[in-house]
């Protein structure tokens, strides 16, 4: 495995996630257009057919030639936009919404996605069923405010039906400059009528790590837990991570007989990184098999605990739900697998293809899936989710009780 692919990443995506890609290799194959009388003058250099195949694109010109010539408005005319349309077509004809092209300010979008911050409502969205679902709102986001939640359906935005729109295209139309705003028309999983939510979008900061100690409001007898929650894997969660335990371990070896042992939150974790996932679960397992990943080859690449971690003897509980993807689902798999925590929660989102990130010239990029991963007893969670082993959900008509939490603090105490 190359080192391209140690930058894997598994995204809910999110996140939050854009795309399209066109012709063949359009690194090697240099085009220039203009313009002549309303039909393109084309010069190709560098135009290699690939090695044992044949390539007729007779068809793509005649209807670039059409286009440029006929179409009724010719200051829409834009090639790039072309082009770039064409590589979209061509990447989204494989049916995978994973499988992204990236023009050069998508590409710098989904980078900054990564790195923690960005502009627009803070949903991490994807695609089920082949409609767009919301995998889960960020934290104290513009759309964790405006009530969008996690499983909606977006079915219109700005009034447009989002049927049969790409992934790239949806996270395009949505994300959007500080202080301007969008209305999702949106389905709640629990309501039978569309509702119309007009949000207003700014800067999205995402934290990845974050701890507590939680207490239980509902019985004073349960030792509290260090409560730590774990919202994706990026570029700056390690080290988030580490000053996170860092702080437990200390508290956890002076007030040990005070505490119950350690919460570790996925919920709304749509992933990131999967070397984030086994460097996290590292922290907890001792030895053993985190993830295994078979590539497009079906060559299989296996993922070990790699790290002496600082809470291997901590009592161990998981929270996961719906919103819980890709590399959160790989934690909470691994620790459920090796029997080293309890689930709790919710079946998870069920994505468990690994993406290989490429910047291409001119600024763009490309996502496409190289691979699917397994836990280690070979179970593929795609399409169907983790099963956690004591199903709970929380009540949404009573949000100031967390029921999914206040089990795990329960099930950590009869340990």
């Amino acid at each position: 495995m190359n080192s391209k692919l140690i930058r894997n990443f598994s995204l809910a995506i999110c996140l939050v996630l854009i795309g399209g890609l066109v012709g063949y290799k359009f690194g090697t194959n240099q085009i220039d257009f203009a313009l002549k009388n309303n039909f393109p003058v084309v010069t190709i250099v560098n135009k290699e057919t690939p090695k044992d195949k044949t390539v007729d694109f007779r068809l793509f010109w005649d209807v670039w030639e059409e286009v440029s010539a006929k179409y009724v408005d010719k200051s829409k005319i834009d090639q790039q936009k072309m082009v770039y349309g064409a590589i979209s077509g061509m990447v989204s004809a494989v049916g995978d919404p994973y499988t992204l092209f990236l023009p050069p300010q998508a590409n710098k979008d989904s980078k900054g996605d990564l790195n923690g911050t960005f502009e627009g409502i803070g949903a991490q969205l994807g695609v089920k069923d082949k409609r767009i679902v919301v995998i889960a709102p960020i934290a104290d986001s513009p759309a964790q405010k405006a009530g969008v939640r996690t499983g909606d359906w977006i079915i219109k935005v700005d009034g447009k039906e989002t049927a049969n729109w790409t992934l790239p295209g949806t996270v395009a139309k949505i994300r959007g400059d500080r202080g301007s705003s969008v209305t999702l028309t949106v389905l709640h999983t629990d309501d039978e009528k569309p509702l119309d939510i007009k949000i207003v979008r700014d800067t999205v900061v995402l934290k990845s790590v974050d701890w507590k100690l939680y207490s239980s409001t509902a019985s004073a007898s349960l030792k509290p837990a260090a409560y730590l929650q774990l919202s994706r894997f990026g570029d700056r969660t390690d080290p988030q991570w580490d000053n996170s335990v860092a702080a437990i371990a200390g508290y956890m070896a002076t007030s040990s007989a005070k505490t119950s042992g350690v919460i570790l939150d996925l919920r709304n974790n749509p992933g990131g990184y999967l070397v984030g996932a086994v460097y996290v679960a590292s922290e907890f397992m001792p030895s053993g098999v985190v993830v295994k990943q078979v590539d497009y080859k079906a060559n299989t690449q296996t993922y070990s605990v790699d790290r002496k971690g600082n809470l291997l003897d901590a009592p161990l509980v998981v929270l996961v739900n719906q919103g819980t993807a890709s590399a959160g689902e790989i934690l909470a798999g691994a620790l459920q697998a090796s029997k080293r925590a309890k689930v709790v929660g919710m079946q998870t989102f069920g994505k468990g293809s690994v993406q290989s990130t490429e910047d291409l010239p001119g600024g763009a990029g490309m996502h496409i899936t190289v691979a699917k991963w397994l836990l280690s007893n070979d179970f593929w969670v795609n399409g169907t989710g983790l099963t956690p082993d004591i199903k709970i959900d929380n009540d949404e008509k009573d949000p100031t009780r967390d029921f999914q939490l206040e089990k795990a603090l329960e099930v950590l105490n009869q340990k």
